[in-house]
């Protein structure tokens, strides 16, 4: 991790209490105000009319947050994208793209067959998103309703997932999933740069259902006013298997060994943690920034890590995964810990989910009977 991205935190997080710490907190908050007015601003122009948004023909399912870091949207749309697989649907995900060469431009990453774009180029969750859910399309791009259209030209789907899309207000949607971490919400409730919160706590009323993420079995927060259908999940790890291929392991498998773990993304320590509560003995971890963009700088770091602490094997992400295939042989042997969601409240996301379909189908019939009749 930058030592940039370290400082902010331990500000926010309030482990810096110097008296320069104090200082820029409070430069930062005051500089947080006008950018909330701004943001909140931009969402009423775009509820207004007054700032144009477009509809795609079919429906879209947004899924976003309203916190810096991960709350697991990537396993959330991979949830959502297999469950409509798995109900005979097209699915096509709508994705920035961040991290790629090619961030912003217009891209078929995959078209449900294939993959047609690396992650050097498209960046790595789109690209894991079509290597781990078999069938999906990915369509990238900055403007999502553009893409869409690309999508609806070339692929045809049935059904629109916008990836990281709350904020992304230029493209409608008819299911607003916003994700919230269970363990800190709201973080430390303050916006940008202030604080971990892209926009004010108000913007939580545009959201259809709030689905609380890395909740655990028995516990899930009680939030006041919050007003809006609530489901909870899990995050879990299931097993792991080799990053140049083979059958998957239990973690149970690799007890007793000496592990390394690394990772480039939002939330590291919640992984490395995740992994010893599987049974993991871990040695040493290494956090990388983010959207890492593995090179021989990257590559030589993990390996003087793995000899410094004598680590029998390494483990990683799905993300950091589809990185580093040009550097398999030099890194021997590395795990990839699969993580999935696990809904606690299925039958309540599924109903939604299953509704708008409906609704969407009913709506396509009856632009194509007007087609017809206009024809």
């Amino acid at each position: 991790m930058a030592d940039f991205e370290l400082y902010f935190k331990e500000l926010m997080d309030g482990k810096r209490a110097g008296w320069k710490d104090r200082l820029a907190l409070a430069g930062l908050r005051l500089a947080s105000l006008p950018y909330a007015l701004a943001l909140r601003a931009r969402a009423l122009g775009y509820a207004s009319g007054l700032i144009p948004s477009h509809r795609l023909p079919r429906p879209v399912i947004s899924v976003g947050n309203i916190t810096l870091g991960g709350t697991g949207k990537t396993p959330t749309v991979a949830w959502l994208a297999s469950y409509l697989i798995g109900r005979g649907k097209k699915v096509a995900v709508l994705s920035r793209g961040y991290g790629g060469s090619a961030e912003g431009e217009l891209r078929i990453v995959s078209d449900g067959k294939s993959l047609l774009v690396g992650p050097e180029e498209a960046g790595d969750e789109p690209c894991l998103l079509a290597r781990k859910v078999p069938g999906l399309m990915v369509v990238t791009g900055a403007d999502r309703y553009r893409a869409g259209l690309l999508a609806l030209k070339e692929l045809a789907p049935d059904v629109f997932i916008l990836d990281d899309g709350f904020q992304h207000l230029k493209l409608k949607r008819d299911l607003n999933l916003l994700l919230l971490d269970c363990r800190r919400p709201f973080g430390n409730e303050r916006v940008l740069p202030a604080g971990y919160l892209r926009e004010p706590k108000s913007a939580v009323k545009r959201a259809d259902l709030v689905l609380f993420t890395r909740c655990q079995p028995d516990g899930a927060p009680q939030l006041a006013n919050l007003d809006k259908p609530v489901c909870h999940s899990m995050h879990r790890l299931n097993g792991c298997a080799p990053l140049e291929g083979g059958e998957p392991r239990a973690f149970a498998e690799l007890k007793g060994e000496r592990a390394m773990a690394f990772a480039g993304i939002a939330d590291p320590a919640g992984f490395f943690d995740s992994l010893e509560k599987e049974g993991v003995q871990l040695v040493t971890t290494l956090a990388f920034s983010d959207h890492i963009c593995y090179g021989d700088a990257e590559i030589a770091a993990v390996l003087r890590l793995k000899k410094a602490s004598r680590s029998t094997f390494m483990v990683t992400t799905e993300k950091d995964a589809v990185k580093l295939a040009p550097f398999k042989e030099q890194l021997g042997t590395v795990y990839v810990a699969r993580l999935d969601l696990e809904p606690l409240d299925a039958p309540l996301l599924q109903g939604m989910v299953d509704r708008l379909v409906a609704n969407g189908q009913a709506r396509a019939l009856e632009q194509k009977k007007g087609g017809d009749k206009r024809a």
